[in-house]
């Protein structure tokens, strides 16, 4: 940072110049130490940025910015700040250069402005960014002391690595803290395994619920055939609508107050989808049987019940799919891990239920009973 040599607030200001001096791993661990939490905007900041009082002329600024512009991390925006180092406002290099040298700051600066909370999240600056034109935002404290600068390619940097985590979350593992091909196999065994593990228990219970209709399968074997369509139709739309929410939450797009918005859209979607994927499974049947009798006498039951199963599985699949990230959001958990393998399983084992139960209503008196 290069304050105004005026500035009287020495403790802060030492700091600022100590934290300077550190190389940015160094720097990271110290504003660990200071009390800022992991994920906010002061682990974020940089002390390394040009500040001036609002009664110097511009032609003392432009002479300061000559002296110190080098050492700052950007030019681009010059900080005004009173004699104890509260924050007033930010304005342009372009501003500064364009007006007359013996004007004074306090009669270019607009009190316009864009400011960040050291507390706030990254995901705050992050979302700033997008709906500011701004190349760096100032970061204050609670008393509004002016304590450092967020600039746009920090920013892109932990975007860069929050999408890399989400994206590895949502194919079911662990995110990595280091390049895919110089990570230690063994670390790489430890980050996937325990997904595997979870999902593969998890999966189990697909065997349960199929124990649970063994006397409907055995009296109509041909039920189990449509199994992996049926599980992996609902498994499909569950992913694709968890995929489609959790990006929409990354970019903002949907908060958890829209939950009601959300799971009326994926009402009507999963029906429409439903009644398509129903549609061709039915079509399938009968004109499979009419081909080759596969199904007879019962193919039409069958068709009905498939069709009928795949509407309920789809239907659940998208409400389970958009629903869970967003519950995920309330309770303070990352939505990424709601990911695609996650909602797959989940949906596998309901998708069972639902299908067997469809059968039961409707070959209860035809196919199981005459089976």
């Amino acid at each position: 940072m290069t304050a105004p040599p005026s500035s009287k607030n020495c403790p802060v200001k030492l700091v600022k110049e100590l934290i300077k001096t550190l190389d940015p791993e160094e720097r990271k661990i110290t504003l660990s130490l200071l009390g800022y939490p992991e994920r906010s905007v002061g682990r974020l900041m940089t002390p390394d940025y040009i500040a001036v009082e609002k009664d110097w002329t511009v032609k003392e600024v432009i002479e300061h910015i000559r002296e110190v512009g080098k050492d700052s991390e950007t030019i681009d925006v010059i900080y005004v700040v009173d004699d104890k180092g509260i924050f007033i406002d930010d304005v342009r290099i372009r501003e500064i250069i364009l007006a007359n040298p013996d004007k004074k700051i306090e009669d270019v600066i607009d009190n316009r402005y864009i400011a960040l909370n050291v507390n706030d999240d990254q995901e705050t600056a992050s979302e700033a960014f997008k709906m500011n034109n701004r190349v760096a935002l100032p970061v204050l404290d609670n008393n509004n002391i002016l304590l450092g600068i967020v600039t746009i390619d920090d920013v892109l940097w932990i975007t860069q690595e929050e999408f890399s985590e989400d994206i590895q979350k949502i194919g079911g593992t662990e995110a990595l803290d280091e390049p895919y091909l110089e990570i230690p196999i063994l670390k790489l065994f430890k980050k996937r395994v325990v997904w595997l593990i979870v999902l593969f228990l998890s999966e189990m219970l697909t065997a349960t619920a199929m124990a649970y209709f063994e006397d409907e399968i055995a009296r109509a074997v041909v039920l189990a055939l449509f199994v992996p369509l049926i599980i992996s139709s609902g498994g499909n739309s569950g992913s694709q609508a968890s995929t489609l929410i959790i990006q929409a939450m990354a970019l903002g797009e949907i908060t958890i107050a829209d939950w009601f918005r959300v799971i009326r859209r994926e009402l009507m979607s999963g029906l429409m989808l439903g009644a398509v994927l129903g549609i061709i499974g039915f079509t399938r049947i009968i004109l499979w049987n009419m081909i080759f009798h596969t199904y007879d006498p019962h193919a039409v039951v069958l068709a009905f019940t498939v069709g009928f199963s795949l509407i309920g599985v789809v239907l659940w699949g998208t409400i389970a799919g958009s629903m869970l990230p967003i519950v995920l959001k309330k309770f303070g958990a990352d939505p990424a891990t709601s990911s695609a393998p996650f909602v797959a399983t989940l949906v596998d084992v309901t998708g069972l239920v639902i299908y067997f139960s469809v059968a039961f209503i409707i070959m209860h008196n035809t196919l199981i009973t005459s089976g």
